[in-house]
């Protein structure tokens, strides 16, 4: 890692660069600095984790630059875009696509109040709250050095996980703020990157890809039947998310030497302004049912002033079967659903239900 001073928006272009074979833009303030830099540096030769130039294509709209992306990514390239307030609006119709098709991207996101009785270019996240029901995974940094980090996090995560990311951070506040920062080196990605072994998510999201060679068949019009058992086969993946984040910000906090105190802390600034949450423990055996994390999480959330209710959700395999459709190696093969006992149990350390903190 090298000392650099960015803004928030050079943060999150510089690691969408690495990741990235693709870009397709169009400007919108305040995030259009972040295309204005990859444009720059594919211009200058700068290379990619790859050794490839950054594609740049500037299209004449959020929603063309979305189409585009859309198709980039079913083609098997890895793609980027960059966007704000009314120009991501316009690609909510394409986001659904990328995500109910289940593949990989990072969409960077300052946020930005929308235009209502009159334009605002300044604000709050009206924006990236709309897009809560289009099946992107969200996460947010609120520092130019939060950008970086959790840009990487994010990246890393949407491959391995194949649910798409809303990479996002204030507009001006954050995207326009100059800080000094470490900067992680593309050599320092690639190095998590090989141990992760997302070289093999990789290849799958290529093998994927639509080609005339060995042609499949996508987009089709479905009756109910099928629809909703095909949307329902989506919640593995959403399930898992949660764990791979996890896993992938230990792999970043160990480079870095910053935690994943930055979620607890937001969740101390939830409980400080008195902001109602509702808590989701994914419960999966081996990985997330042991007796001791859950006493600690739930002496973590007895700090909390703004838990309303504590759910437990236990793993199922619904998705094992695609995985093998598929030919992948299903990533929890040999690991059963909680019995009905540690179901029951979590719920009982948790306090499920509508909270009550122990005082």
């Amino acid at each position: 890692m090298t000392k650099m001073t960015i803004d928030g928006n050079t943060a999150a272009s510089h690691v969408a660069y690495a990741f990235s074979e693709v870009a397709a833009i169009y400007p919108i303030t305040p995030s259009s600095p972040m295309a204005e830099s990859a444009d720059e540096w594919a211009t200058q030769g700068r290379v990619n984790m790859w050794g490839q130039k950054l594609r740049i294509a500037e299209m004449q709209s959020e929603g063309g630059a979305a189409g585009a992306v859309h198709g980039s990514l079913s083609a098997g390239a890895l793609t980027t875009t960059y966007t704000a307030s009314q120009g991501l609006l316009l690609m909510i119709p394409n986001m659904y696509k990328i995500s109910g098709e289940l593949l990989p991207m990072v969409m960077h996101v300052s946020a930005r109040a929308l235009a209502a009785h009159s334009l605002n270019i300044f604000g709050d996240h009206q924006d990236v709250m709309a897009c809560r029901q289009t099946g992107f995974a969200m996460i947010a940094g609120c520092s130019v050095q939060e950008v970086m980090d959790l840009a990487l996090v994010a990246h890393l995560s949407t491959l391995r996980a194949r649910v798409p990311f809303i990479n996002f951070f204030d507009g001006f506040r954050t995207s326009h703020e100059v800080s000094k920062i470490d900067v992680i080196d593309y050599a320092e990605m690639k190095a998590i990157f090989d141990k992760k072994g997302l070289d093999k998510d990789v290849a799958a999201f290529r093998a994927r890809a639509l080609n005339p060679e060995h042609p499949i068949q996508r987009g089709t019009a479905q009756n109910g039947d099928t629809y909703f058992q095909n949307r329902e086969t989506a919640n593995s993946y959403y399930n898992a998310t949660p764990a791979i984040v996890q896993e992938m910000m230990d792999e970043v906090s160990a480079l870095t030497g910053r935690s994943n105190e930055m979620p607890l802390a937001f969740a101390r600034y939830l409980s400080a302004h008195k902001k109602p949450v509702w808590i989701r423990h994914v419960l999966v055996p081996g990985l997330t049912d042991d007796d001791g994390a859950l006493r600690e999480l739930r002496a973590f959330l007895d700090t909390l002033e703004c838990v309303e209710r504590v759910e437990v959700l236990p793993y199922h395999t619904m998705g094992m079967q695609k995985y093998r459709a598929l030919g992948r190696a299903y990533p929890l093969e040999g690991v059963q659903p909680p019995s009905p006992e540690r179901v029951d149990n979590a719920k009982r350390i948790l306090g499920a239900g509508k909270y009550a903190p122990k005082r």
